[in-house]
């Protein structure tokens, strides 16, 4: 059983009520989930190995008074977060102290919502740092690789928007550094299949931020850099079987970037957009992938993630990637809903991210700028 990208692949009881079953799970044992999934104890394993950590405050003791003591030891402005989930749901940025209590509740309220559990843990908050995540591949046989690393960089809100493999600019020493501390952080935890190992980096430094327990969205720009059918292996993994490759048999060609194509309006603050899809026009060719369940005369629901396509784009130069993915962007035609592909579109024209010189706080940036501007989504294919 592949509980897929989100929902149940991160269940840890129905991980274990699986495999109760003798139905194989096509993921890590529930008590590995059990262990990353507890953001403040991954963050304390870390710590443990000799990885760096943000600074902040992971303690069991959730008083109010602890974490307001806590917070004027870490410093102004700090993040509130979630210890039972990621994705950034139920995370705060404080600016000042007399906002703390505000987002605590506020915190709290959403990581009940999501995960069933409010305990926060408290972090620095780090000027312009770039999000990279390596992917790791663990199997039975006692072998753990790390396959690159994706840059997460470009996202609003903690959400992301487009990923890319490899990291641009990142020091080979410091890419070599992170992917050994992935393989580290999954060995001791006694992790089986698909995983990613996410950290922050900025000015040559690098700290652990979380491990999520399951394939992730992005995956395919690493498939596309590797050759490597991931989901696959997954299955080859579940079924017991060693991984078809060793650390020194990766290797990596070219660049890969994937756009999240999402039901949402960005000339409306990104408002939700569901509703019947009048016309679907899918670009192709060579060097472009769609990951997609939609097609004309689908009705996108309102109750789920906005998110109706994956575009992946792969080049020699992360240049050639980028004009890859322009030209993609400019031949998708989605009409009846809103979508993100003019936004897309826009990005992938933007000089700072062609440059490279990106970081967390980019989007916000560019999207509040005088000189941002939406492409119109063109409708002469459909006339």
């Amino acid at each position: 059983l592949h509980p897929g990208f989100g929902f149940l692949s991160e269940n840890a009881a129905f991980a274990d009520a699986v495999e109760a079953a003798g139905i194989r799970w096509v993921g890590p044992s529930g008590a590995a989930i059990r262990a990353m999934g507890n953001k403040a104890a991954a963050r304390q394993l870390a710590q443990r190995l000799g990885i760096p950590i943000v600074p902040g405050y992971d303690g069991d003791d959730q008083s109010d008074d602890v974490l307001t003591r806590e917070a004027g030891r870490i410093r102004f402005p700090l993040l509130v977060k979630p210890s039972a989930g990621g994705g950034g749901k139920g995370m705060r940025a404080i600016d000042r102290p007399d906002s703390l209590a505000a987002g605590l509740a506020a915190a709290r309220r959403e990581a009940r919502a999501a995960f069933g559990d409010d305990r926060v843990y408290l972090e620095r908050y780090l000027a312009r740092p770039r999000h990279i995540e390596i992917q790791v591949f663990c199997d039975t046989h006692g072998n753990a690789v790390w396959l690159g690393d994706r840059d997460c960089s470009t996202q609003r809100r903690h959400q992301k928007l487009i990923e890319e493999s490899p990291a641009f600019g990142l020091p080979a020493s410091t890419r070599t550094a992170m992917g050994e501390a992935a393989v580290k952080v999954a060995r001791a935890c006694g992790y089986v299949n698909a995983g990613t190992v996410e950290m922050l980096y900025q000015d040559g430094e690098f700290w652990f931020l979380e491990m999520n327990t399951r394939l992730q969205v992005e995956h395919c720009v690493t498939e596309e850099v590797t050759g490597l059918d991931l989901v696959a292996e997954q299955l080859r993994v579940a079924a017991g079987e060693p991984l078809s490759f060793t650390q020194e048999s990766v290797q990596h060609q070219g660049h890969a970037i994937e756009c999240r194509i999402n039901a949402e309006d960005p000339e409306k603050n990104f408002q939700p957009s569901p509703g019947r899809i009048a016309f679907y026009y899918a670009p192709g060719g060579r060097g472009v992938r769609i990951d997609s369940h939609a097609y004309t005369g689908y009705v996108v629901p309102p109750y789920y993630d906005s998110m109706i396509a994956k575009l992946i784009t792969v080049g020699a130069t992360r240049v050639s990637a980028i004009a890859r993915m322009r030209r993609a962007l400019d031949e998708y035609y989605i009409t009846g809903i809103k979508t993100t592909v003019p936004f897309h579109s826009a990005i992938m024209r933007n000089a700072d991210f062609r440059n490279g010189t990106y970081d967390t706080g980019f989007v916000e940036r560019v999207m509040n700028s005088d000189n941002f501007e939406l492409k119109p989504t063109p409708t002469r294919l459909h006339e």
